[in-house]
């Protein structure tokens, strides 16, 4: 036997013995309780056939993660001088950093083992530089795999695609972090002589070619010290940026970033080719008339 609902409003009943002021307050506490998260979604940046490749090496992913940071530069930075610029240097290196120490941490909380795909924007300007970096949080998704994972310490970022850290994967090799490095250089004044001497000339600018050495020497270098800060046994994907300053025309900069790697425990495994024939090309059928010459004639 069932109360009846206010104002006589059909179907609805409360059991006997429990007022509706008890239901709504039963009510109000489960929508003030938070929604339990969905087992199984995930938010990334990746095409379907990256998902589908991650999932064939027994990895998932599990969501997009961010990391931004932006680095002051002293006015006086980029006046006329000789040499490196060291003080805009530090600033891209500690921009770079932050941004990446935010992104790992993103994926850590987010459960994720390393972050693919990662895409690098920075931007120079005067008086600061901001780095961002947005990738996909990837994880094992069997334990067994997981406990490796584990073992490997703090999570890995990566420039390569899904695809290719798929196939890195699958050849017994792994990533153990983004290694980057950067210079900027003055480029050193030429003499008067040698300005008018030149003037009007298709000649080298031997001081810009000079700087750009100096820059890319140093930026290298820089790199090369990141990866093996981290142990790897070689850096992949790298990629590079240089050019004069857009508001400093006597500087030139450098940059350049890449995916760490080392051997697993197995080594090297070499990858049997397998044969892919593509079912949406367009037909190509034989045109016997392009056997014939000018004058009509079939070819000997």
């Amino acid at each position: 036997m069932t109360d009846g609902g206010p104002s006589g409003a059909p179907g609805l009943a409360v059991p006997r013995g429990q007022s509706w002021r008890a239901d709504v307050l039963l009510a109000a506490q489960a929508l003030a309780r938070p929604v339990p998260e969905a087992q199984g979604g995930a938010t990334s940046d990746l095409s379907v056939d990256e998902v589908l490749l991650l999932h064939s090496i027994g990895w998932e992913p599990v969501d997009l993660v961010f990391g931004s940071s932006v680095a002051s530069t002293p006015p006086a930075a980029w006046g006329w001088g000789q040499g490196e610029i060291v003080v805009a240097s530090e600033s891209w290196d500690i921009a770079f950093r932050g941004a990446l120490h935010r992104l790992v941490g993103e994926c850590a909380r987010v459960d994720g083992f390393g972050v693919v795909g990662v895409q690098i924007d920075t931007e120079i300007e005067r008086l600061h530089t901001d780095v961002e970096l947005v990738g996909t949080a990837v994880r094992p998704i069997a334990k067994a795999g997981q406990k490796v994972a584990q073992q490997l310490g703090r999570p890995f970022a990566s420039d390569l695609s899904a695809r290719d850290y798929a196939l890195l994967v699958q050849t017994g090799w792994r990533p153990v972090g983004l290694a980057f490095g950067a210079s900027f250089v003055n480029v050193p004044r030429r003499s008067v002589s040698t300005t008018i001497s030149q003037k009007g000339q298709n000649v080298e600018l031997t001081n810009f070619t000079e700087a750009m050495y100096t820059a890319r020497e140093a930026a290298m270098s820089r790199l090369q010290d990141s990866a093996v800060s981290m142990d790897a046994g070689g850096i992949v994907d790298v990629s590079i940026s240089e050019g004069p300053m857009v508001f400093a025309r006597h500087a030139i900069g450098f940059t350049a970033w890449g995916t760490a790697i080392v051997p697993g425990p197995e080594g090297h495994r070499h990858l049997e080719p397998k044969m892919v024939l593509p079912l949406d090309d367009l037909q190509v059928t034989f045109q016997a008339t392009a056997l014939r010459q000018q004058g009509g004639e079939v070819e000997s």
